[in-house]
């Protein structure tokens, strides 16, 4: 499984692969600091909960250095640093992940480190930034590796959103189990819902079957529980942006709605997750912040308005999974399977 090269750093700049272009154009835009990479998070120009944090991460170690090179102490630009970047989507949980591990490696003996020397504390920061991404790859190839198991007789798969490589360090969770699904040699045939407001499916995910070379088709979302009943859907694969202590998972607007239908047709429902997202600091789904976007994404059709100017929208980002509709949670350490609070409890800490 080769990424998908949409993350590099090179000092001192971020350089992300704009998604909000594709599939028409592919643009890529250097980001220089921390206010940069917060508003290309909160602007869905990097998307998906690994991702967001890994880009964090390497935009927590350009705040830091230039809020030094300004003349800031340690602390003060560790503080808004992070408080800006947390703020940038409260419901993914790799986002404050990433930045609380960042925070870590700018402490020592639970002292701030000293700032003097700015380059080579800035290259110190550095590192733990790039482990976060190439640790985020090395979960990638294993999630898919316990995930095949489980989907290695499985022909007809649906999943929803966008959870690639444009969503992970470059190779994915639930996409990344399906392509490495297919790259072991059997055919594999894949829904991919459209995503709605923003598409990610029809224009994210689409985008990466073409490179991947799997069969697919796209639906609107309101087809889904009809397209699983009538076209021999084997399984529903999906990411998660938080997963609490219980197993209930947040993951894209209309995931839960999976859910439901899935149980109702005996089909298995797999979130593919990297242990980073899981939150014990979250008792249960009821507990976990979503993120609502402006309604303006649901008025607006490529730019059009399609509703009466007087229109008031509601827009949740994510909807929450009952971990009672999952059939298991596979990360890079293994599969966890109800109930949830035991087999996720082995991974803590």
């Amino acid at each position: 499984m080769e990424p998908l090269r949409h993350l590099a750093f090179v000092p001192w700049r971020l350089t992300i692969l704009d998604q909000t272009l594709l599939p028409d154009e592919e643009r890529y835009r250097d980001l220089f600091d921390h206010h940069e990479v917060a508003e290309a998070i909160a602007e869905l120009r990097v998307r998906g909960a690994p991702a967001i944090g890994i880009a964090a991460a390497y935009g927590f170690v350009l705040g830091v250095r230039a809020l030094l090179d300004d003349g800031a102490s340690l602390d003060t630009a560790v503080r808004l640093v992070s408080d800006e970047l947390v703020r940038a989507r409260p419901t993914a949980v790799n986002l404050r992940w990433a930045v609380e591990r960042m925070r870590k490696a700018c402490t020592r003996d639970g002292h701030v480190l000293d700032q003097s020397g700015i380059d080579e504390f800035s290259s110190r920061l550095l590192s733990e930034a790039i482990a976060i991404h190439d640790e985020d790859l090395a979960a990638s190839r294993a999630m898919a590796e316990h995930a095949f198991p489980l989907l290695e007789n499985v022909f007809t798969i649906l999943t929803h959103c966008n959870t690639g490589g444009l969503a992970t360090g470059g190779l994915g969770t639930a996409l990344g189990a399906i392509r490495f699904r297919k790259e072991q040699g059997s055919a594999v045939r894949v829904f991919a819902t459209e995503t709605r407001p923003l598409l990610q499916g029809a224009r994210l995910t689409a985008y990466e079957l073409e490179r991947y070379g799997i069969d697919y088709q796209i639906i609107v979302d309101s087809a889904a529980a009809s397209i699983m009943r009538d076209e021999g859907v084997e399984a529903v694969v999906v990411g998660a942006d938080r997963v609490a202590a219980n197993g209930d998972t947040a993951n894209k607007i209309g995931t839960y709605a999976l859910a439901l239908a899935a149980r109702q047709l005996g089909i298995p429902f797999y979130v593919v997750c990297p242990t980073s997202t899981i939150d014990f600091r979250t008792a249960g789904g009821d507990e976990i912040p979503i993120e609502y976007r402006r309604g303006e994404e649901i008025a607006l059709f490529g730019g059009v308005r399609i509703a009466p100017d007087e229109s008031r929208c509601l827009n949740p980002a994510f909807d929450v999974t009952p971990a009672n509709l999952i059939t298991a949670i596979i990360t890079e350490r293994g599969v966890a399977r109800p109930p949830f609070e035991e087999s996720l409890a082995r991974w803590r800490g």
